[in-house]
């Protein structure tokens, strides 16, 4: 792995307003399922990742782009993103790569809407 440093503080950043606003909810509202869904979507994608890469390897059944994509879009994209980097899995495919980070964007700007302009956003859709 290129850089390890560099790509931990980039992980860390973007996973630092998923934790604040799971903390928040947690704490205030007494919603600790979002953070427990943040862990167990992440530790999913991490397993998804490593069996897809094996699998690759061995000429065996692939796991669905759909469905790496789903889980990470259900929280699971902080395991993802560690688990590209582990494996060296889906890191060039650039289709891939462009909805992963759609995915990342949308979860950080719900979390700016909700942590730094008191829902002003998804209030609206509400």
């Amino acid at each position: 792995m290129r850089a390890p440093r560099l790509k931990l503080l980039v992980w860390l950043a973007l996973c630092a307003l998923p934790v604040l606003g799971a903390a928040s909810l947690w704490r205030v509202q007494g919603l600790w399922p979002v953070a427990l869904a943040y862990l167990c979507m992440s530790l999913l994608a991490l397993w998804l990742y490593r069996h897809d890469k094996r699998q690759a390897g061995q000429g065996g059944q692939r796991t669905p782009e759909r469905r790496l994509h789903l889980v990470e879009a259900l929280g699971g994209w902080p395991g993802a993103l560690l688990a590209q980097q582990l494996y060296r899995h889906k890191t060039r495919k650039l289709s891939y790569q462009a909805l992963f980070w759609l995915i990342v964007i949308v979860h950080q700007a719900v979390w700016v809407d909700w942590l730094l302009l008191d829902r002003r956003f998804s209030g609206l859709l509400l």
